[in-house]
């Protein structure tokens, strides 16, 4: 097989149509479908299945998290109130770090190239220092390629996303604290979070069986203090009320979340869990898949492969894509 290092291909409206009638984003879809399934009635420690496979790549990400800590931000060198230049070499060195990191857990080493770029494109923009829902895509298509390569099986899927992707998260939420990274194309108060998505996915299936937590407990202080760290859908709440803060805040947590995420505050309303993982599905497909803003940065390669239609385009088209 000839892999390649992914490189983006969708620049033009046409293409993103093309895109979104394609088999890779139908593959795609399903995939975060079924892991969503997955983790349904799960709570983040909940006892599954975990692999070699599973183990190795949650013993990567504690290799990322080293690497944190060989970064520290240094105050005498940045006194930006944005992001830190730090990141920049948290950064290079993943970029130096991934291809040896996961050589060992594929037998065709030629598809290294592939893994390591998607992985090292998981942790935010180098130039912008920002995150946002493209960075997380390609950290879902890196599990994607375990998939395909057979490194990971459906018996993989529940510990995938509990132990392998809330750890992700978990060096995400330390890592937009520590390098003060800028969110990438926020939709401001409008979005679900200024840098993720993929956890109140997920965490919506977490909580759809649930006999007793509704959708407006996402308002109960109390609540959300004690499921926070069972529950993704309820980490992410607790991780805004803890940055965002409010002119004149109480500690009614419903007003704050009315202020600063009237969309979470309008998906509470729902009568269920299981409306708002159906729908969180619907949204991800427009929101993430269906915006070319984001989509323009998805990378392609051999394992995930550009739809036949899209054509080639000149460098200076593709120079467009970036801002």
């Amino acid at each position: 097989m000839s892999y390649f290092e992914p490189r983006k291909r969708i620049v033009t409206k046409d293409d993103l149509a093309i895109w979104e009638k394609s088999q890779t984003h139908e593959d795609l879809l399903n995939f975060i479908v079924d892991l969503q399934n997955s983790v349904e009635g799960l709570t983040n420690q909940a006892k599954v299945h975990e692999s070699d496979a599973i183990k190795e790549l949650v013993a990567q990400l504690d290799v990322v998290l080293e690497l944190v800590e060989k970064h520290p931000v240094l105050k005498e060198r940045d006194i930006s109130r944005f992001g830190k230049s730090e990141f920049c070499d948290f950064y290079d060195d993943i970029q130096k770090q991934a291809p040896s990191m996961f050589s060992g857990l594929v037998q065709d080493k030629e598809a290294v190239v592939e893994l390591a770029r998607y992985f090292g494109e998981s942790w935010g923009d180098r130039t912008r220092i920002d995150y946002g829902s493209g960075h997380e895509l390609n950290f879902l298509c890196f599990l994607y390629c375990l998939h395909k390569l057979n490194v990971i099986t459906k018996d993989d899927y529940p510990a995938l996303v509990l132990r392998v992707f809330c750890k992700y998260i978990s060096i995400m939420r330390q890592l937009q604290k520590t390098y003060w990274l800028e969110p990438a194309g926020s939709h401001g108060v409008w979005g679900l979070d200024d840098y993720h998505f993929l956890p109140f996915l997920f965490g919506a299936s977490q909580l759809a069986s649930h006999p007793h937590m509704k959708p407006k407990s996402i308002h109960n202080k109390e609540m959300v203090e004690n499921f926070w760290e069972q529950y993704m859908y309820f980490e992410c709440i607790h991780f805004i009320n803890s940055i965002k803060t409010v002119p004149g805040y109480d500690g009614n947590t419903q007003a704050s979340l009315r202020w600063h995420s009237p969309m979470l505050d309008d998906i509470s309303s729902a009568k269920s869990w299981a409306k708002i993982k159906e729908g969180m599905i619907k949204m991800y497909n427009a929101e993430v898949f269906g915006k070319l803003p984001i989509i323009q940065h998805f990378m392609f390669g051999h394992i995930i492969q550009c739809p036949e239609d899209v054509p080639e385009h000149s460098d200076d088209e593709a120079s467009d894509c970036d801002p």
